[in-house]
């Protein structure tokens, strides 16, 4: 290992195939990031088998038992009464609390790694609801949406927060030094939406951030039309939101499958147009951007979706590692700690 290794804390337990599934992925990400080492938590002997056939990834994985794994439908509190200590999501989220690794990754239970992760990492100062962000493909390239899960119902200052937060994702990620940011809303107009929406629109209009350029309010057929690089609303609303885009896709994709083998004719224009075809493909695969981070937490914490492959917990993986060699953490902690000190000076005022 060298001084610039990235050591992630990988839950091997998470998602619908566990080790089987996560392992191989482990080995993708490492042709693609060879400065990656890994701790993974799991069923030890289940990892061996999985890593018996890969010796270049077994040399920068180091194995930690875990006795138990947490279901995918055990609720938060729940999951925090059985896993608490001993699960694989626990082990590997305090593996980031010590400091022993920079980032963890978890294709498990969203609301219990929500739960866990609050209860071991805790918020950071002047976060009071941490986001779950997801990076979205536009016409444009890609954004970012958040909250898209994580917490149901907030206020301004929450909303306010997360535009914080979005922001500095977006120039971690995308190096995007002044990101544009909107409020998601039923309509563009000021006058329009929920109350809290309004102030927060109000806030971020009048303060100005000189890391952001505030665009004011943005409709749902906005998001793909990539209007913003960040795009603000709260978790029910963005993971209706999400997963309203993640059936589409498929249902698009579905309908040119049923259309290209229709008839000869259909067929053979498939074949003229199969580089075209292959590149909406691409574009329309959501493992490219499998990986939503839970933002504003004391350390970065990757979901991964639970009914991915080897190839879309890769790409949860290398985010994971772009946002540590982009040190989003810091990123975060600076732009919160001035949000915290601007708003202290209003309110004295």
């Amino acid at each position: 290992m060298t001084r610039d290794t990235i050591r992630l804390a990988i839950d091997a337990m998470g998602g619908d195939e566990g080790p089987s599934m996560v392992v191989p992925g482990l080995q993708v990400a490492l042709v693609r990031c060879p400065d990656l080492a890994f701790d993974l938590f799991g069923d030890k002997a289940a990892m061996e088998r999985e890593l018996a056939s890969l010796p270049e990834l077994a040399k920068v994985c180091t194995l930690h038992h875990s006795e138990v794994s947490i279901p995918m439908d055990a609720k938060p509190s729940q999951a925090l009464r059985m896993g608490r200590r001993s699960s694989s999501m626990w082990q590997a989220l305090d593996q980031v609390r010590s400091g022993g690794a920079s980032a963890m990754v978890s294709a498990g239970n969203t609301g219990a790694l929500m739960a866990m992760a609050k209860f071991c990492l805790r918020s950071m100062d002047g976060v009071a609801r941490p986001a779950l962000a997801a990076i979205w493909p536009t016409i444009r390239g890609e954004s970012i949406v958040l909250d898209v899960g994580a917490s149901i119902g907030v206020d301004t200052n929450n909303l306010v927060t997360h535009a914080i937060l979005g922001a500095a994702m977006s120039r971690a990620v995308f190096g995007i030094e002044t990101p544009r940011v909107a409020l998601l809303n039923i309509g563009e107009e000021e006058v329009k939406g929920l109350e809290e929406v309004r102030e927060a629109g109000q806030i971020l209009r009048a303060r100005n951030f000189p890391d952001m350029r505030y665009e004011g309010f943005v409709e749902g057929d906005d998001i793909g039309r990539g209007s913003a690089d960040v795009i603000v609303t709260e978790g029910f609303s963005g993971n209706i939101a999400l997963k309203t885009a993640e059936g589409t896709a498929r249902q698009l994709a579905e309908y040119l499958r049923m259309s290209i083998g229709r008839t000869l004719r259909a067929r053979l224009g498939y074949l003229l147009a199969k580089s075209a075809f292959t590149r909406l493909r691409d574009k329309m695969d959501p493992r490219k951007i499998n990986g939503a981070v839970f933002l504003g937490l004391n350390g970065l914490v990757i979901k991964s979706h639970g009914g991915t492959d080897a190839e879309g917990f890769a790409s949860a993986v290398e985010l994971a590692h772009d946002m540590v060699r982009n040190e989003l953490q810091r990123r975060i902690a600076t732009d919160v700690a001035a949000l915290k000190e601007s708003q202290e000076f209003a309110d004295a005022g």
